[in-house]
């Protein structure tokens, strides 16, 4: 009997030890604790005995990189210098001259001064070639390198020397750096046609994004009451989630949720809704593409789950995920996922699962496994894939030739050329004598690019032997002269494109981006099927199954 008792204790301390060890060992702050004591230890060891020296700063870095790059792509550490930028895309404000700056071939150059800050005021141009900032030449310097000493202390000074075409000396402003306000919206005004359809072209969702918007409709307004909105959200990376939120708040009536945010702590549970009065209860169309990301899908997944808009364009990135930014020692922080975002019907738009797949951005979620959701007035929408849109509008692909003329900048500096020799400039369509004076300029650059026959060409005759090459010198002769024949009829086929976008970069040079924007538009397949749809309620109606009888206040009224 007593040793049968003893037994029993000794089974019962086995199975508390066993228990207890598998409730200590699964504590997250034990394997947080033990994990990171081997991970010193390793770096230490690593850091003072390995065979060569060791940066030991980098070393960790890229440990932390390493383990980072587990997660998904948006949670990163963030330094001082990332700080800033971050800073920049959430409040829309920075310190520096005013300028858009871009790459062009291997030049760095003025792609338009922004108007009222000191770039401007002192007479720097679009096309300008920037050549120095305070005596550093840019040659071999980055965009990123470029930006940070043109950014600074607000009223600090900077010098920036500049070649021009048309003049043989190098021109230096000398400017004062100030607070620069970025807009939220690149864009807004009436669309020519028989309606007063408003049209808004927003790239970010930074502070303020939505009372711009607001201000922008009331603008419009004023002339005269909107028949339809057409809000462009093409290319937009997202930015503010409560942005988003106050955005969507503008078109539908209060009470109705926009977006509901899950993680795995309490705080990163939210439900966020509309509480203000609509300012525009009229038919309403949103565009957008696969540059469409985070909160542009957020308004452009709550207008449709509420039928409130008609989705125009392509299908939509599909990053349903929401980060915070948490400061760390050393002036660092981190950018962390802390939750995904579900539209009002409940759909994720999040098209990767980065947690359970090893290469997510080669794998999307099949049609087999997408959930159907139904929208406010019955429509079905799947999630998994991103925002699918109501009308598909596809701009198609671009030739080789017009690929190659964006990729070597030949449209840019032709503009250049031309606003240095033409004072004026009629706004019309380029005309053939233009377009003629612009394949002059190709020859005279040596512009070349290759073709696909071109390139099966070049790998058929380098499999060649030398002397069957040598036999076949008038066939293959023959065969050059067709594949320049070809480029030229390539030329003639895309003429009108072609006249399209070196009109367009002509019209920046005399009007700036706002009039190369507005002219844009009028060739745009996306923003013209907009203002199609637009003219015809009944197939708007049809669209969001929505009735002329507004049975929920949300819904648009059309007569």
């Amino acid at each position: 009997m007593k040793y049968k008792k003893i037994a029993a204790l000794v089974s019962i301390l086995i199975i508390s030890a066993l228990t207890f060890g598998f409730v200590y060992t699964s504590d997250p702050y034990f394997l947080i604790k033990k994990n990171f004591t081997i991970f010193s230890e390793v770096y230490d060891e690593v850091s003072t005995r390995y065979v060569d020296e060791v940066e030991p700063e980098r070393l960790m870095r890229h440990g932390i990189n390493s383990m980072l790059e587990k997660l998904d792509p948006y949670t990163v550490i963030i330094d001082e210098a990332d700080s800033q930028e971050m800073d920049i895309v959430t409040t829309g404000q920075y310190a520096g001259v005013g300028l858009e700056v871009g790459a062009r071939a291997d030049k760095l150059v003025v792609i338009a001064p922004i108007e009222g800050y000191s770039a401007e005021r002192r007479g720097m141009k679009a096309g300008d070639v920037i050549i120095a900032v305070d005596g550093t030449p840019t040659n071999n310097m980055t965009m990123e390198g470029l930006q940070s000493l043109l950014r600074g202390e607000s009223g600090s000074q900077v010098s920036i020397t500049t070649t021009r075409i048309g003049l043989d000396e190098e021109l230096t402003f000398d400017l004062t750096r100030e607070r620069i306000d970025i807009k939220n919206i690149a864009y807004s005004g009436i669309l020519d046609g028989d309606q007063r359809i408003g049209y808004v072209l927003l790239r970010r969702f930074a502070q303020n994004a939505s009372e711009e918007l607001r201000n922008a409709v009331l603008e419009m307004k004023e002339g005269g009451e909107l028949d339809g909105l057409i809000l462009d959200l093409r290319n937009n990376p997202g930015g503010l989630l409560d942005e988003a939120v106050y955005m969507v708040d503008k078109f539908v009536s209060p009470g109705h949720k926009v977006v509901q945010t899950k993680g795995r702590m309490p705080e990163t549970n939210s439900v966020y809704s509309t509480e203000e009065p609509a300012i525009l209860n009229k038919p309403l169309v949103v565009l957008q593409n696969n540059g469409s990301a985070s909160s542009s899908e957020i308004v452009s997944g709550a207008l449709q789950d509420l039928d409130k808009a008609v989705i125009i364009g392509d299908r939509s990135f599909g990053k349903g995920l929401v980060q915070i930014i948490r400061p760390l020692s050393y002036n660092l922080a981190i950018k962390i996922t802390t939750s995904k975002y579900y539209t009002p019907s409940g759909r994720s738009i999040q098209s990767h699962d980065y947690s359970s797949v090893e290469n997510p951005d080669e794998v999307e979620v099949p049609d087999s496994l997408r959930t159907p959701f139904k929208t406010l007035s019955g429509r079905t929408v799947y999630e998994g894939i991103g925002i699918e849109p109501d009308i598909q509008v596809d701009d198609g692909p671009q030739s080789l030739l017009e690929v190659a003329l964006l990729q070597n900048s030949h449209y840019f500096f032709f503009a250049n050329q031309y606003a240095s020799e033409n004072p004026e400039f009629d706004l019309e369509l380029v005309d053939e004598a233009l377009f003629d004076s612009f394949q002059v300029y190709l020859e005279k650059e040596e512009f070349n690019y290759k073709t696909r026959s071109e390139h099966y060409y070049t790998e058929f005759t380098e499999s060649l032997d030398d002397e069957i090459r040598k036999n076949a010198q008038a066939q293959l002769t023959r065969f050059e002269e067709i594949v320049n024949e070809e480029k030229q009829l390539q030329m003639e086929q895309n003429a009108e494109k072609i006249k399209q976008e070196l009109f367009l970069e002509l019209l920046s040079r005399y009007e700036g981006t706002t009039g190369k924007l507005k002219h844009s538009l009028k060739y745009d397949e996306s923003v013209q099927e907009g203002i199609r749809l637009l003219a015809n309620p009944e197939e708007y109606k049809s669209i969001l199954n929505i009735t002329e009888y507004c049975t929920k206040e949300i819904y648009t009224c059309i007569p």
